[in-house]
């Protein structure tokens, strides 16, 4: 029995009476396997609006005073806006491009500090212990749906630039 082998993308193989078959790896749209599919795209959104929307319905109902209210959503739109300057910070140097590391240093400065507010503001709240954990994980589930819309986002531009 023989091992099984991995085809490249280009590689030809020889069939029977010799005619060459151009291997594709079941891509047989056209469609690039690097770029995000429109289902990973639609979740990606749709998380980002549940969790959004989520903590900011919570904020609504809460039994808490407005400054108090401020204080979370700031939070929140701090830790959105963090993640995404992490993420393309990360990105822009993974593909070569120049970022100083200032702009490095304090997006993850930024990250760090929203989460860290997050918590001791939570943990000084006169809140349930359901109330914080729904106010944790709504905002966890933001800002890691903000990343991932980033990087989808960033990764259909660059195979839509590249296909022109």
């Amino acid at each position: 029995m023989e091992p099984l082998r991995t085809f490249d993308v280009n590689e030809t193989t020889t069939a029977n009476a010799g005619k060459e078959k151009k291997r594709n790896n079941g891509d047989n749209n056209g469609r690039s396997p690097l770029k995000p599919t429109p289902a990973f795209m639609g979740a990606s959104w749709a998380a980002l609006l549940v969790g959004v929307v989520g903590y900011c319905i919570g904020l609504w109902n809460a039994d808490m005073q407005l400054n108090e209210k401020g204080y979370y959503f700031t939070i929140l739109l701090f830790g959105l806006f963090a993640v995404i300057s992490v993420q393309k910070s990360v990105r822009d140097k993974m593909e070569g491009q120049p970022v100083t590391d200032l702009y490095y240093g304090l997006s993850w400065f930024a990250t760090v500090a929203s989460i860290v507010l997050l918590v001791i503001g939570l943990w000084n709240a006169d809140l349930l212990l359901s109330e914080k954990g729904f106010y944790g994980m709504s905002f966890t589930l933001s800002v890691f749906s903000a990343i991932a819309v980033q990087k989808n986002t960033r990764d259909a531009q660059l195979i839509d630039t590249e296909s022109i």
